[in-house]
């Protein structure tokens, strides 16, 4: 009974923490929404019409297939094209979403993503474009270039996490420290290597695509599905990532060691569980995931690094943030968050292309999402009430049923 009882309560939970995500996700695209209507209706060259077409891409701009030549009608079916890219973007979204929600299962918030994405993508290049794949088989400098970008984020990760587990220093600031390291380091390695793309005079800030040397990602018949698409066999790998993680974290002895601590560190101290190597692992596990991130998109064979990037981090780290708390820390659920924000930016896009709106509404309807994804407790909150309340109002109901017929069998 009391195991019925926890299955029930969880499967609660869980509805709560579904319903909290598409909350946030309706509010912001109603707000999207009304946005586009507004702007619409003040520009000339837009008018009502144009803002019923950019609302109808914003929520179906995946589906858009342009417009129709003969009458001008935005038309809508499935488009190979903007599958694929949704599932190349996603690619990445979801590796760092998963980053961000491991170090959140545990109680720490790995904001440093971005440079372990960096080290990931660097040491990935570097082990791809440095091994001739005329002596080597490019499948196994593949896999060699995987597993060490994955390597290097999960030692990057685990500075933070043995700042955090032995000195006791907040593991945000340290976070912080690191990505900047790795921005200048990677910038370091590459502005001295011989992998800067100096054949092309426009492309001396970029280095070489993994193409170069026959090396990328296999695209395991996914490009006859989605043809003319930058998709490969990365979206797999990511979804797959996912799926052990959430094995890992759920059904085994060293998971629950890591919920554990990250729920109180010192009651999982005072249980038995070493909670600093929890704390270290975690991180590793976490900048793993992030390396495995940047080392897809390098390994692509279709993408170009720029190796300056003390400019700038690179984004997708910090869009793991708000992917993994769309999702609630799931790492199933990161899959789809992941596919959502990936499918936004293509709508972004579409809006730009076919209408007169700029593609950075878009950006405002995931920042309404991602400020109200941050109070998803308050979101719960407010549907535990609810259901307290039609709890309580079918209970009534119930007693009143059960008076009556005591009442009948009486008389």
């Amino acid at each position: 009974m009391a195991e019925m009882n926890e299955k029930s309560y969880s499967r609660l939970e869980r509805r709560r923490t579904v319903g909290a995500s598409l909350i946030s996700i309706l509010i912001g695209l109603v707000t999207g929404s009304l946005l586009i209507l507004i702007v619409g209706l003040t520009t000339k060259n837009i008018g009502l019409s144009g803002a019923w077409e950019g609302i109808r891409l914003v929520f179906g701009g995946l589906f858009s297939t342009g417009r129709d030549m003969a009458t001008g009608v935005l038309t809508f079916g499935f488009n190979p094209n903007t599958f694929g890219n949704m599932l190349f973007r996603s690619t990445p979204l979801i590796l760092t979403g998963l980053a961000v929600a491991v170090a959140f299962r545990t109680g720490l918030f790995n904001i440093g993503a971005p440079g372990q994405y960096l080290m990931g993508i660097c040491v990935a290049l570097l082990i791809s474009l440095s091994i001739p794949s005329s002596q080597v088989s490019p499948v196994i400098i593949w896999f060699l270039a995987f597993l060490g970008g994955m390597l290097a984020g999960g030692l990057w990760g685990a500075i933070s996490g043995a700042l955090k587990a032995f000195l006791n220093i907040n593991e945000v600031i340290a976070c912080i420290m690191t990505n900047w390291i790795a921005a200048n380091l990677v910038t370091l390695i590459f502005s001295g290597s011989n992998l800067r793309n100096l054949t092309e005079n426009t492309k001396s800030a970029y280095i070489y695509k993994t193409s170069v040397n026959n090396v990328a990602t296999a695209k395991l018949g996914l490009d006859k599905i989605f043809s003319d698409s930058q998709v490969n066999g990365g979206i797999l790998i990511a979804i797959l990532l996912a799926i052990l993680i959430s094995v890992l974290l759920n059904r085994t002895v060293f998971g629950f060691e890591l919920r554990a601590t990250g729920s109180n560190r010192y009651a999982a101290r005072y249980a038995g569980i070493v909670d600093k190597r929890s704390i270290v692992l975690s991180m590793v596990i976490a900048g793993a995931m992030a390396g495995a991130a940047g080392a897809l998109y390098g390994l692509s064979g279709n993408t170009e690094f720029y190796w300056s990037t003390y400019q700038s981090l690179p984004g997708v780290g910090f869009n793991g943030i708000p992917v993994a708390l769309l999702a609630s820390n799931s790492p199933i659920a990161v899959i789809f968050t992941g596919m959502f924000m990936a499918m936004l930016d293509i709508s972004g896009q579409q809006l730009k292309n076919l209408t007169g709106y700029n593609e950075y509404l878009t950006n405002i309807i995931i920042s309404v999402i991602v400020y109200l994804s941050a109070f998803s407790l308050v979101i719960r909150n407010f549907l535990v009430k609810h259901d307290d309340g039609v709890s309580r109002a079918l209970s009534s109901l119930g007693n009143s049923l059960r008076g009556n017929k005591r009442k009948g069998a009486g008389k």
